[in-house]
Formats: C-alpha cells, structure tokens, sequence
C-alpha cells in the first residue's frame, strides 16, 4: 500500500522579527558608549497584540524607533513582513501612534483624517470615504466637523488612533496610548485595539498600564536595562503552578466547607487554602456608576468576576527532598 505524503507545514512569516539587536548610543565628553538595548531577539507573529513592557529607561522606546525605521540598530536585524524595517515598503505598512502626539488644533477631526490620508497618498473619494469610516469606528462621528482645539485628552488619543489606521496599515505601533485618559476613554481605547485584533492587524503595545496589557495582549516580553528578562504567552507567564481556581454562582454559604471536606476525602494532599467573596473590577464599577460606557463580559485575563458569585482557590501541595511540603499563604 503505497505511503501517503504528509502535507507540508508552511511557515509563517513573522510581523516583526528582531535578531541579536543592540543600540548603543555614545555619551558627550566621555570616551564611554551607553548600551540601549542589548542582543534583543523576539518575534510577533501576524495579528497579534503583543505587550512590550519595561521600566523608564529600559530600551522600550528605542526598540520602537528601531522596529519604525526611525533609529539604526548598532548591531542586529529588524525585519518588518520579511524586509528590513527601514526600507520604504515596511514603512507603509505601519501606522504609529507616539505618546503625547501633536496635531494641528485649528484643523477639524475629518480635516486632521484627510490630511494624514493624503500623506499616503488616498486622494479623491476613497480618502473622504475612508476619513469617515474611522471616524464611526473611533466614536467620533459626532465630532467630525468640531477644531481639534476642543477635543478631550480621550478624544485625541482616539483621532490620533484613527490616523495611524488610516492607510490600512498590517502593523500598528502604539505607544503609552491611554496615558492621561479617563476610564471612559481608555475603555474605548481598548476596545479599538480588540477590534485591530479582530481584523488582523498586528499590534505592538507598550503600555504601564499593566491590567489594561493583560487584558489585551497575547504574549509580553519585559525589558530591563536593555535586556529581555522575561518573554511569552500571557497566561503562561501569569499562570500559578499546581492551583485552581473555581468561580461559583448562586452558592449557598456553607458550600465552601463542605467543598473542602469533599475535597479532602477524594484528594488527601489537596487542601482549600482561600475562600472570597468575588468582586467585579473598579473600571467595570465606574463605567456602571457613570453611564460612561456598557461593561462587557468577563475578559481574558481578568481575575475580576461579577458581585454574587463564589470564589474558591484550590491548591495542591508538592512534597519537597526530605519528606517536607511547599505549600504557600493563603491569597
């Protein structure tokens, strides 16, 4: 019986890939270099949201510049859809939203859409057709015609969103975007980035606002002086070993000590170590409180769940060289 070939497995190329990358940068006066970052090698793959995370100084934002081909690596490659991140053709596209950008306050939302698309080079009907588009999809629709002079802080963080997208980029590189936003805004803001997510495009995030990356992001890689510390799938690297936990609605009171007595008698080495009354997030709560927005559902992530459930943590112990136990206080 003649053998059946196994279809070949294509590999996927990646949106971002950084290889050995290192930026030094020389310091004034002194016969010394100032090392950025240092042999960074990571890879985001197509339409995922991934959470560059780090301190003040970490090398976040020149790992940024070096990906938009605005800063030259010392050493290394970055490569953008398989081609090097400075040449013309990854450069568009990208669509980039910088912290703190700066727009021309006497122009209007649609005028500040139309602008930018014609930098890209849209002209014509697609460029006022696309202009509101996203206007609808950022939620400014309402604002269109209004001088960018009397936008919110949230409001242009939105426009500024909007025009990254507005050549229809395959990567969206967004720094700090909720800084300075209320929880109205940056739960709008959030939902643009799952909707970017939704459609395909590929997101690089960087953000202190580290419930919000959870939320969002697929994988994280954190930096610290330069250097990648820790790198992978958000649950994977938030994930406890060895404990569960279950989320209960409708539980009577007394459900948690016959639970544990229950558990005792099928799993000797288990034990309940936490018992809480569940509760939702502050953002959920003052969404709710404001009329601000309409919460959604549990997020991925989330370790939050609604006000009437029951919480219960179960752990198993491992037993330790010499007969001991690991077991952990109580959360």
């Amino acid at each position: 019986m003649p053998e059946t070939a196994l279809p070949l497995a294509i590999p996927v190329l990646p949106a971002i890939s950084l290889q050995h990358l290192t930026k030094e940068f020389p310091v004034p006066f002194r016969r010394r270099r100032l090392t950025a970052v240092k042999d960074l090698s990571l890879v985001v793959l197509p339409g995922q949201v991934y959470g560059l995370l780090g301190p003040n100084g970490s090398g976040k934002s020149t790992t940024m510049k070096m990906v938009l081909g605005l800063v030259p690596p010392t050493s290394g490659i970055v490569e953008v859809f398989g081609r090097p991140a400075d040449c013309r053709e990854s450069r568009a596209d990208i669509g980039f939203l910088p912290e703190g950008p700066y727009f021309h306050r006497w122009l209007t939302g649609e005028e500040t859409l139309r602008f930018y698309g014609r930098l890209g080079g849209l002209r014509g009907a697609p460029l006022r057709e696309r202009a509101r588009e996203l206007l609808r999809r950022v939620g400014l629709e309402d604002a269109a015609h209004r001088r960018l002079g009397g936008y919110s802080k949230g409001m242009l963080q939105r426009i500024g969103l909007a025009q990254a997208l507005m050549n229809d980029p395959r990567l969206l590189v967004l720094d700090e975007p909720t800084a300075g936003v209320d929880p109205a805004g940056s739960r709008a803001i959030k939902d643009l980035i799952l909707d970017c997510k939704a459609r395909g495009i590929t997101v690089l995030l960087c953000s202190h606002l580290l419930a919000q990356v959870q939320e969002v992001c697929d994988r994280i890689g954190i930096l610290d002086r330069g250097e990648l510390v820790r790198e992978g799938p958000v649950g994977e690297l938030l994930g406890v070993t060895g404990r569960v936990e279950l989320t209960l609605e409708g539980a009577p009171p007394n459900l948690a000590a016959e639970f544990a007595e229950w558990l005792q008698r099928l799993h000797p080495a288990a034990r309940l170590v936490a018992e809480r009354t569940a509760t939702r997030g502050l953002e959920e709560y003052y969404l709710e409180v404001t009329g601000e927005g309409t919460p959604r559902g549990d997020q991925a992530g989330s370790t939050h769940t609604p006000s009437g459930e029951s919480s219960v943590a179960a752990k198993r112990t491992s037993t330790r060289p010499g007969g001991g136990t690991g077991n952990s206080r109580p959360t």
